[in-house]
């Protein structure tokens, strides 16, 4: 990859493109990571919350969300994303695979997501880029 391309995304279908926190202790987490890993963070203002980008020099490598009251019994976990051509498409071939979705395909601006369960009962993220990028990446 060029020097000038090195922080563009890579939009083939089928990788896993990006890892989530959630998490109950924003601040514990933050500490045990940037400890064990060297890792640094960036907020990034959303609104109603700030997410929180962790940052191995200055390339983004994750992010955190602090898990809020109204997701129930929701475990702290690491989430993967994994890029798709179409997330309706996608998200219903899951679902006629076996998938039970979870959360519907959510256009968040820089792309969309949809979270399912596979059959097996792991969880995982479907992504399609949007136009735009994340300007933390």
């Amino acid at each position: 990859m060029s020097e000038e391309n090195k922080h563009e995304e890579d939009k083939t279908p089928g990788l896993f493109c990006w890892h989530e926190l959630m998490t109950k202790d924003k601040e514990g987490s933050t500490e045990f990571y940037s400890k064990l890993f060297g890792w640094t963070h960036e907020d990034m203002d959303m609104g109603s919350f700030k997410y929180r980008f962790f940052k191995n020099g200055e390339q983004s490598v994750a992010g955190m969300m602090e898990i809020t009251p109204e997701m129930g019994e929701c475990p702290p976990h690491w989430m993967s994303y994994v890029t798709v051509e179409d997330i309706n498409a996608s998200t219903a071939k899951a679902q006629d695979l076996g998938a039970k979705v979870v959360k519907e395909a959510t256009d968040i601006g820089m792309g969309k997501f949809s979270i399912i369960i596979d059959p097996q009962g792991a969880g995982i993220a479907l992504w399609e880029f949007g136009e735009g990028e994340c300007e933390n990446s």
